[in-house]
């Protein structure tokens, strides 16, 4: 007797579309969703997730799959991988705004002029990727991406299977979390901001005063170790910042 007679059609098939609603979120979820981790140990890492989580949330599966057309199946799959994907995307805004406000922290810094890096696909400049990989990086040893599997598993209460977000309510959800992060990303980044208003304000001042002397030129590498010392004063706050957002939308959901 196969293994899907002994466990039953529904069951795998309830099996296959929690996979979908959790392969789509650790797609683009921040950590997980790196190009830095080879894609067939992403694809094990959401199998191994949905077989743990499978117990908890079948039980959600079992009355609305019965006598269940293909069509109708076919939805749900979709439906259920639409629905990650909009999950993922909430927390991979988090990784977007940081990328803006590191690669403008590096411009007010000086450094805006290194050649970029590949980070995710795109070129950000050596300081900038400094500050993602560690943010990266720290929201696994804070343990947060347990809450992001605590997070998906109550999903299923808010959203039950084959019901879906809705384009309306996804939409809302989107514009709410970029303006909020924003907010978050801009006071992070304040400092350097204000670091930038106020150089470039002093040396513009002593380039009207001297225009002989190219004063941008001489005092660029001034510019960027007063920028390096300002990291080293905000870094921790900058940190604890970035974890405590990120870690209140997981427990959020």
């Amino acid at each position: 007797m196969s293994a899907f007679a002994l466990l039953g059609q529904n069951t795998v098939l309830a099996a296959f579309l929690i996979f979908c609603r959790i392969g789509a979120c650790l797609m683009v979820v921040p950590g997980f969703s790196s190009t830095r981790i080879p894609a067939q140990i992403r694809l094990f890492v959401a199998f191994a997730v949905s077989l743990a989580v499978a117990p908890v949330v079948l039980p959600g599966f079992q009355a609305r799959l019965s006598d269940q057309v293909p069509a109708v199946t076919l939805a749900w799959i979709v439906v259920e991988s639409l629905t990650g994907f909009v999950i993922g995307l909430l927390g991979r805004i988090f990784l977007f705004v940081l990328e803006s406000i590191v690669t403008a922290m590096a411009t007010a810094a000086g450094f805006g002029v290194i050649p970029g890096t590949p980070l995710e696909g795109e070129p950000v400049p050596g300081f900038g990727a400094l500050l993602m990989l560690a943010a990266t990086a720290l929201t696994f040893a804070a343990d947060l991406h347990w809450e992001l599997v605590r997070g998906i598993v109550d999903s299923y209460d808010r959203i039950p299977p084959g019901s879906g977000l809705g384009a309306q309510a996804s939409l809302v959800q989107v514009t709410d979390q970029i303006g909020a992060v924003f907010v978050m990303g801009l006071r992070i980044g304040s400092p350097f901001i204000a670091y930038s208003i106020v150089v470039n304000l002093a040396l513009g001042f002593a380039n009207k005063l001297t225009p002989q002397v190219p004063v941008f030129f001489i005092a660029t590498p001034f510019l960027m170790a007063g920028g390096l010392l300002l990291l080293y004063a905000t870094s921790t706050e900058f940190m604890t910042q970035f974890l405590t957002a990120y870690a209140s939308w997981l427990r959020r959901g």
